[in-house]
């Protein structure tokens, strides 16, 4: 009459021990740290650990723990406020040589994770984290523009063998073409405007150039970009730039980071959990790339020296002092025509930046190459990083910029969409693959806003969380207990479990847990409380009817659990209805509730039953329940 089988009792115990094994990460608390990563040119090593160790001595902070993790040094701490006057004193002590930023440092045991458990992610109001607000410069972002059409326009012109005598811009963003005297204006817009509509459709870029007017004049064609086009270009430039941003902490593998407009010219990101600002800052506003230019023939120092720079060439510097070096002004390819990199190394085993271009920039690479086989070609390494310094007690943000050519290589033979640049370090050569694979910023960025939202703060929020919902379960199982006692004792058990596998749940799936989503937690307790409530009263309702108590036990669960299910149902419906379309705090609090709906029904309908069978299965003269 009141059967349960035995493979159910099985799938409990596995889920009992998973949902243990999985919720277990979270009861190990991260230490408070200070990162320290080396910049160019200097290293990670045994003089660097004696360093911070004489200024932690001299600050007087004792640390857990200094170890080394791969190209960085992790100095362990005991508390916030030893992670405070840590940071201190190794900014002042490393100076520039090194960056210094705070971080949260795991203390799970590696057989944990191993078996792939780790702690359930929080989210920025929980574990602090960083909050940037970024003004897109729009200017820059139609200066760029107009330099591309201005260039396209020069490189349609020779490759049409089309004479002309000046390509300029205009203050009002136009451009003017003036032929020589014997060429064909109609043959040579017809040209231009078949070159110029079709820039951007390939992937990777942005506006199509459809937009643009050509009109003729004697020799003279007047190349206009209406009001509309220049809309475009900016509204487009927050679209990439959003949509970089979001590729890029994808790369630094943060869990529900929020990126917004805000807006015409401003874009919100929010890190959680990020406590390393500077690596933030240096890989999401940075807008790091490579040039590929050919050499101009002849010595750049005597150019340099004259003044006699030929109008077809700029002069770069040679990475490492190498001197100067005369690059062609047309750019081979860019960042912006780049399908993949990715990071490998070349015949002598050193790091290289393995690059896919798109059809365009392929065909174009393939076309110089073809035709200049043993000429030297070059790659400019072009790197936008912003900066803020301390003038008078106020911050200065600025932005520097850095543009090194790599030594030239001579073209060994014919290549298009891909191909290898060398001559970058290993780091250097990760990030610029990171940044590459993520696309590059339609436009710079400045910070003009940056908070960090403190560790403090979040355990403040987690330990108030928690207490919420640790005093929501007392209430319940106190209830329980006295209302329907045996059964009561059962029910608190499956509430436990509940609670067990919600957390389980949302750290073996990488869910972000939020402070909505503990109100989430709290809302799960109270629905899987209703749950046990219909199961128990229907039980009472059978043993008032005359049932035999174990009938009643088995009626109760059979009629109830469609009941429970149907109600559930709804709920969830809710759930993902909230996750599909809301964003941010109203994301949080849906993941908890779908995932606390869908093991409260599993644990009230179920686990509970096994219990109450295991409990009272075997008495076959049982006369009363205590319930």
């Amino acid at each position: 009459m009141l059967e349960f089988p035995r493979w159910k009792y099985v799938l409990i115990l596995i889920v009992v021990l998973a949902s243990a094994l999985y919720a277990l990460p979270n009861l190990y608390p991260q230490d408070p740290s200070v990162q320290i990563t080396a910049n160019r040119g200097f290293t990670v090593d045994d003089a660097l650990r004696a360093r911070i160790e004489t200024a932690l001595t001299n600050a007087g902070v004792k640390p857990k723990q200094i170890e080394v993790d791969g190209t960085t040094m992790l100095v362990r701490l005991p508390g916030l406020d030893e992670q405070t006057k840590a940071n201190d004193a190794l900014r002042q002590a490393l100076g520039e040589d090194y960056l210094v930023a705070l971080n949260l440092a795991s203390t799970v045991p590696d057989w944990l994770g191993k078996l792939g458990a780790r702690p359930m992610v929080q989210g920025l109001d929980l574990q602090g984290g960083v909050h940037f607000v970024m003004q897109v410069d729009q200017k820059a972002a139609l200066d760029k523009r107009v330099e591309g059409y201005l260039e396209d326009t020069r490189v349609t012109l020779r490759d049409k063998r089309i004479r002309y005598t000046s390509v300029e811009r205009r203050p009002n963003n136009s451009i003017m073409v003036t032929l020589a005297d014997d060429e064909d204006v109609a043959a040579a817009q017809q040209a231009l405007a078949q070159t110029l509509s079709s820039r951007g459709n390939n992937a990777g870029t942005l506006a199509t150039g459809s937009g643009l007017t050509y009109q003729a004049s004697g020799q003279q064609i007047t190349i206009g970009l209406p009001q509309a086009e220049l809309d475009q270009i900016a509204s487009e430039a927050i679209e990439q730039n959003l949509t970089t941003l979001r590729n890029r902490v994808n790369e630094i593998g943060v869990a529900e980071p929020i990126i917004q407009r805000q807006g015409n010219d401003r874009v919100v990101v929010q890190l959680p959990g990020v406590q390393d600002t500077a690596e933030a800052k240096r890989l999401i506003g940075a807008t790091a790339t490579l040039e590929f230019r050919a050499v101009v023939e002849g010595s750049a120092a005597d150019a340099v020296a004259s003044g006699r720079i030929p109008p077809e060439a700029k002069v770069y510097q040679l990475r490492d002092n190498g001197g100067p070096v005369l690059l062609n002004k047309r750019v081979l390819a860019s960042g912006d025509e780049m399908v993949n990199a990715r990071v490998g190394t070349d015949n002598n085993g050193l790091p290289a930046v393995d690059v896919t271009l798109n059809n365009i920039a392929g065909q174009r690479m393939f076309d110089y190459t073809s035709a200049n086989v043993g000429k030297l070609m070059s790659v400019v390494y072009i790197e936008r990083v912003p900066t803020v310094t301390m003038v008078d007690g106020k911050e200065v943000r600025s932005v520097r910029v850095r543009e090194e050519a790599l030594s030239p290589t001579r073209i060994a033979g014919v290549f298009g969409k891909n191909f290898q640049t060398t001559g970058l370090e290993k780091t250097e050569a990760e990030n610029l693959a990171k940044l590459l694979r993520a696309g590059s910023l339609a436009a710079p960025m400045d910070f003009i806003e940056e908070r960090v939202v403190g560790p403090s703060l979040g355990a403040e929020n987690v330990a108030r969380g928690t207490k919420a919902v640790v005093y929501s379960f007392i209430f319940a199982l106190a209830f329980f207990l006295v209302y329907y006692r045996m059964f009561g004792l059962i029910t608190c058990i499956a509430l436990l479990l509940n609670l067990v596998m919600v957390v389980a749940v949302m750290s073996l799936f990488g869910a972000t847990m939020t402070l909505p989503g503990f109100a989430g937690l709290a809302l799960t307790i109270g629905m899987s409380v209703d749950a046990n409530v219909l199961i128990n009263e229907r039980i009472r309702e059978e043993l008032r009817a005359g049932v035999p108590p174990l009938a009643s036990i088995a009626t109760g669960y059979e009629k109830a659990s469609g009941t429970i299910f149907d109600s559930n149902m709804t709920a969830l419906l809710a759930g993902v209805a909230l996750y599909a379309f809301g964003t941010g705090p109203l994301k949080g609090f849906a993941i908890t509730m779908v995932i606390g709906i869908a093991t409260s029904v599993f644990t009230a309908v179920t686990v509970s039953r096994g219990l109450a069978t295991l409990i009272y299965g075997r008495r076959r003269k049982l006369k009363s329940l205590a319930i």
